[in-house]
């Protein structure tokens, strides 16, 4: 009996291979075919591509990278493979190329669209994602990058700044959240309280996946910001929200989805505005209270 148990057992760990873990992943050979290192946030490696070749302006304000052109992608440990889920910033000439490369790789293209409008040059944003192996699906997303101008080499470390001129501690009491200075723009995020899956894995709505509410502030002088960013929205609150920033003045620039399989269904509106910053930050606190923000 114990022979044929263990003859049982033998072909069983045969039959069904071991699953992947974040030990077996070869991170620094995904970090040199991306050509960057990763901010790490748990099992979470998520890379930077922002669009610091271009020079795009907006009802005269010159958009920062990290204010509106910031490309990412964040790779995650999913049931023994890898996910990833990211967002390439491109200019409209260089969607069918990239995407091209995507499709030939194995990747899928979730969602194409704008985030502002009256930019020019117009940018477009290119939604991914895809299941595998890391170090191929890096690979494939290299080469689709290379199809655009994206810089692929890592944009050397700006000097660090910890202030702007602008309120921010008044505007994190506003917007009720602690928010970080990143290459000049002011970045808040605010978690949604909702357990949000996709294919059945939990996806942290506070983490770097991109289900967070982003907001964007740019200092424009004399106090005032361009601000832009995305709500995460349940169907039910996009109208509220709506309502909530044309009456304070803020443009809706784009709603749309981002992702083809999330539970529950999520829809992502932009906004635009260049005035006061702290009556922006009213604006948008007012916007915030009609969605199910995570306590904080």
């Amino acid at each position: 009996m114990r022979t044929f148990f263990l003859a049982f057992l033998g072909s069983l760990i045969l039959a069904f291979p071991t699953f992947a873990s974040a030990q077996d992943i070869d991170w620094q050979k995904v970090d040199s075919t991306l050509g960057r290192e990763p901010a790490v946030s748990g099992d979470v490696h998520r890379y930077g591509f922002p669009r610091s070749d271009l020079k795009v302006t907006l009802d005269g304000v010159s958009i920062a990278p990290a204010l509106a052109l910031g490309g990412w992608l964040a790779f995650k440990l999913d049931h023994g493979s890898t996910m990833v889920m990211g967002d390439l910033v491109l200019l409209e000439t260089e969607i069918n190329p990239v995407m091209s490369k995507l499709i030939e790789g194995g990747l899928e293209v979730t969602a194409i669209h704008n985030h502002l409008l009256r930019a020019t040059p117009a940018t477009f944003y290119l939604h991914v994602g895809g299941h595998g192996d890391p170090v191929k699906m890096a690979s494939t997303l290299h080469d689709a990058l290379a199809e655009s101008k994206t810089p692929l080499v890592a944009p050397t470390a700006a000097a660090a700044t910890s202030s702007l001129d602008l309120d921010t501690t008044q505007i994190d009491q506003i917007i009720g959240a602690k928010g970080h200075v990143n290459a000049g723009v002011y970045q808040i995020g605010v978690a949604r309280r909702d357990n949000i899956t996709m294919n059945g894995m939990s996806i942290s709505p506070a983490g770097p996946m991109g289900v967070a509410t982003g907001i964007n502030f740019q200092p424009t002088g004399g106090g005032k910001a361009a601000i832009t960013g995305d709500f995460v929205l349940t169907g039910d609150e996009v109208n509220s929200v709506v309502k909530a920033l044309r009456s304070n003045g803020i443009e809706v620039t784009a709603i749309h989805s981002h992702m083809l399989e999330e539970q529950p269904r999520l829809y992502f509106l932009h906004f635009w505005a260049n005035d006061d910053a702290i009556k922006l930050a009213q604006g948008l606190r007012s916007a915030i209270d009609k969605t199910a923000r995570r306590a904080n």
